[in-house]
């Protein structure tokens, strides 16, 4: 039988349910940097646990930064230039900040190494919304020096605290489905089509791959591992971006995988992992299922489901903060390693379908 390569719930887990939101040790001040859309939904999270004190944002512009800023309580906002405009970027202002401890970064994914870098350098730990990086090569600056520092660093990828994910590891890996042969996964909407957009921009990191692809290949990765080959093909823009992408993954036990992302549709978003004995098949988005169909030779069948507090970010969330409150420099559940080597298979991936950004040749690092 094949052993899910992701099987451990976080230790904090059994004790935490969709009421318990509860202090578990001394409060962190959180930074925010950024006021878009995901900044949004995972501060209305981030305000949810009582341990979370919510200290600064940042932004690019005063109005921005206010408005946000008094929206979720935060006590300082920066923006970039300052009140007489000689001030730098927001974000260096709170980083700088002696009363911020750990820094959310929601930026565009291409701000993300420059943005991170300076926190680490400030002496903040860092939650960084997925992807990491742009490549594998900034993946690797990043993590080594926040390993040098002795700092929290984490990928944002909240698909692997959620509920519906956790149960489907665990009832994988307790073997009721038999060994993993296939992994189906895809994951998609229908995003405006406006150039200008950060989503298709290849200023900003654009495209499926690195906004998207991470929550099917979670699926393959998981049940898995990292695969032996990658095969991609995709649906490149005028601006060279990748529209919408597909990745097949191939094992040497055999097993395979197949994964969609995609801009430019309205698909299932379901993930399936089928076993030698019965399969399991999430009902409601592949990043945050409501729930799961298990069915078992071929008859027997039966559906379970969840509730969370919030949006669904909370469990990310408390995992960063057990992390630093016992002084741990990254979490088991989002391992740096992983992080870094899903980088090197979307560095591969994109070689394939001719996507190249401006990190790419980047000497700083």
């Amino acid at each position: 039988m094949t052993i899910p390569r992701f099987v451990g719930r976080p230790d904090w887990y059994s004790t935490f349910n969709p009421e318990t939101l509860a202090a578990t040790g001394t409060p962190l001040r959180w930074g925010v940097v950024a006021t878009g859309g995901i900044a949004h939904t995972v501060t209305g999270d981030l305000a949810l646990l009582e341990d979370a004190v919510l200290q600064a944002v940042s932004s690019r512009t005063e109005n921005n930064a206010a408005a946000f800023a008094e929206e979720f309580g935060f006590a300082t906002h920066y923006y970039d230039g300052g009140a007489d405009g000689s001030a730098p970027a927001g974000h260096l202002q709170l980083v700088a900040d002696p009363a911020v401890d750990v820094v959310y970064i929601a930026t565009p994914h291409a701000q993300h190494y420059d943005i991170a870098r300076a926190a680490l350098e400030a002496g903040k730990h860092v939650l960084c919304e997925k992807a990491l990086t742009i490549t594998a090569a900034e993946a690797r600056a990043l993590i080594a020096l926040a390993r040098t520092r002795k700092l929290f660093l984490m990928e944002a990828v909240w698909a692997r605290f959620v509920p519906g994910f956790q149960r489907a590891m665990e009832i994988i890996a307790s073997g009721e489905i038999g060994e993993v042969k296939w992994v189906r996964a895809d994951l998609g909407f229908p995003a405006p089509a406006d150039p200008s957009a950060r989503i298709w921009a290849p200023a900003d990191g654009g495209g499926a791959l690195l906004d998207i692809s991470v929550y099917p290949l979670l699926w393959a990765w998981a049940t898995l591992g990292k695969p032996d080959s990658v095969v991609a093909s995709g649906e490149i823009t005028e601006q060279g971006v990748d529209a919408q992408n597909s990745l097949s993954l191939q094992y040497s036990n055999g097993a395979q995988a197949q994964l969609m992302s995609y801009l430019g549709a309205q698909g299932p978003r379901t993930a399936a992992v089928a076993g030698s004995r019965g399969f399991v098949e999430t009902v409601g988005s592949v990043n945050n299922p409501k729930g799961l169909r298990i069915g078992v030779g071929g008859d027997s069948e039966r559906t379970e489901w969840f509730e969370h507090p919030g949006r669904g970010y909370t469990y990310q969330l408390r995992e960063v903060t057990r992390c630093i409150q016992a002084g741990r420099t990254e979490s088991t559940t989002m391992p740096l390693d992983d992080s870094l080597a899903i980088m090197e298979l979307f560095d591969q991936a994109r070689r394939q379908m001719g996507v190249s950004y401006w990190n790419d040749s980047r000497t700083d690092l």
